[in-house]
């Protein structure tokens, strides 16, 4: 978020510190309880039983027969029918690849078994992965391609940059005092200096005293004989300008704020590292993280709309009805005026485009045979990743410059992966393969 790094104001109360450096805040607790989840998912692994496939296919039939039963009679009791009896009548063995290794374990050495049993591996995973492109499931995994690469680039690019758009849309409405030119000589100031840009301005004996600079550029400017004491700064650079006999005392100026810069005997003491303006010094950072907090709640109506009504009306029109609205959503989102109304067709957007992920994931699992399955589902989620760096670096280009452009190609991405999620083949009463 630009030059933005809140901390939380009751943070100070238990905080600690180790060093200069290290500073225990609030956020570092955040982001420890995000991930105790994690933690907590590979915890729930280890008691998950394995898959009957796996099993069959390294041989161990009974303890596939025996989680079958297992999930049988889980979803009789779930039905109201406990006293329905699992029967197997025959169990299809899928087939192994093991055959090279089994001979090569009698004869080889360690070595050339490990480096049998890699690249006989890497093989088939080859083969699967390529097999996703034959006949029937060819057309399948392109257009699902389509699809998952839209929507990832769409929803993410949009969604991690949509703060900014924020911080754009709130910089078009403060506006920014400019003051060229002017000499200050033998000065104190010790309030806030907010939304200004001074060019080719020089200061004289000039003393800034417990100051707090926000949103503030120095261009061109002089600093002869100054003092920088007990100053916070936000969103505050000085580009060009020249330093001499300055002194800067308990100041958070950290190198990347003076951009081509000249000192000339100065002086640094105390010098903080980290941002030190809270949210009750900058609004704007409070708002930004209430939006996102926002626009991550709108996710949850999301998911209980989405469950309902994935029977009722079909997988594929969630999808591609939930993309085409997201995309149209989106849209509204270059028309807005405030910021309440881009909060609201955010939340929206958020909403529409998890009710979209939610199709995906369950269409994407049924049109793949079981042999084919978590290969094809493994390169979709690749293709996913690859998409959302990729919308990153490009709407991260283009939104410190305009607002229209992300939008309208985000607008634009998800219409169309929309339309073509809606010529997938509907798999709601087919029997899996």
């Amino acid at each position: 978020m630009g030059g933005l790094c809140p901390r939380m104001p009751q943070a100070r109360g238990w905080s600690f510190s180790m060093g200069s450096a290290y500073q225990f805040h609030s956020w570092r607790v955040f982001v420890i309880v995000c991930a105790l989840p994690c933690v907590s998912s590979v915890v729930a692994l280890t008691f998950m039983p394995e898959s009957p496939r796996f099993l069959l296919e390294v041989g161990k039939h009974d303890e596939a027969w025996m989680i079958l039963k297992l999930i049988h009679d889980t979803n009789m009791r779930a039905r109201g029918q406990p006293e329905k009896v699992f029967s197997v009548n025959r169990i299809k063995t899928p087939k192994q690849i093991d055959e090279l290794i089994e001979i090569e374990s009698d004869t080889g050495t360690w070595y050339r078994r490990c480096f049998v049993r890699i690249r006989t591996e890497l093989y088939g995973i080859w083969l699967t992965f390529m097999r996703c492109f034959n006949y029937p499931v060819r057309d399948n995994t392109i257009k699902l391609t389509i699809v998952w690469f839209t929507l990832s680039f769409g929803y993410y690019g949009l969604s991690v940059w949509f703060p900014d758009v924020i911080k754009h849309l709130q910089s078009n409405v403060l506006p920014i005092e400019k003051i060229e030119r002017e000499k200050f000589s033998n000065f104190t100031v010790n309030l806030t200096i907010a939304n200004e840009l001074h060019i080719g301005a020089e200061y004289d004996n000039g003393r800034f005293l417990g100051i707090k600079f926000k949103s503030v550029t120095f261009k061109d400017s002089v600093f002869k004989d100054c003092t920088f004491k007990d100053v916070t700064s936000v969103n505050t650079y000085f580009k060009n300008c020249t330093f001499i006999d300055t002194v800067f005392d308990n100041t958070d100026f950290e190198p990347y704020k003076f951009i081509d810069s000249e000192f000339h005997n100065c002086l640094f003491f105390h010098n903080k590292t980290g941002c030190q303006i809270t949210f009750d010094d900058d609004y704007s950072a409070y708002w930004i993280y209430f939006v996102n907090f926002l626009g991550t709640l709108a996710v949850l109506p999301g998911n209980i709309v989405s469950a309902l009504l994935m029977d009722r009306i079909g997988r594929l029109t969630m999808l591609g009805g939930s993309m085409v609205l997201s995309g149209i959503s989106c849209f509204f989102l270059w028309l807005g005026s405030s910021e309440s109304m881009m909060v609201g067709v955010l939340c929206l957007y958020n909403g529409l485009t998890i009710s979209a992920w939610n199709s995906l994931d369950v269409v994407t699992v049924e049109l793949y045979p079981t042999d084919r399955r978590a290969t094809g589902f493994g390169f979709l989620n690749a293709l996913c990743k690859a998409a959302a760096v990729l919308g990153n670096l490009i709407f991260g280009s283009l939104v410190s410059f305009t607002k229209s452009i992300p939008i309208l190609l985000a607008s634009t991405v998800l219409v169309c992966g929309g339309l073509v999620g809606l010529r997938l083949p509907d798999t709601r009463t087919q029997v899996l393969m």
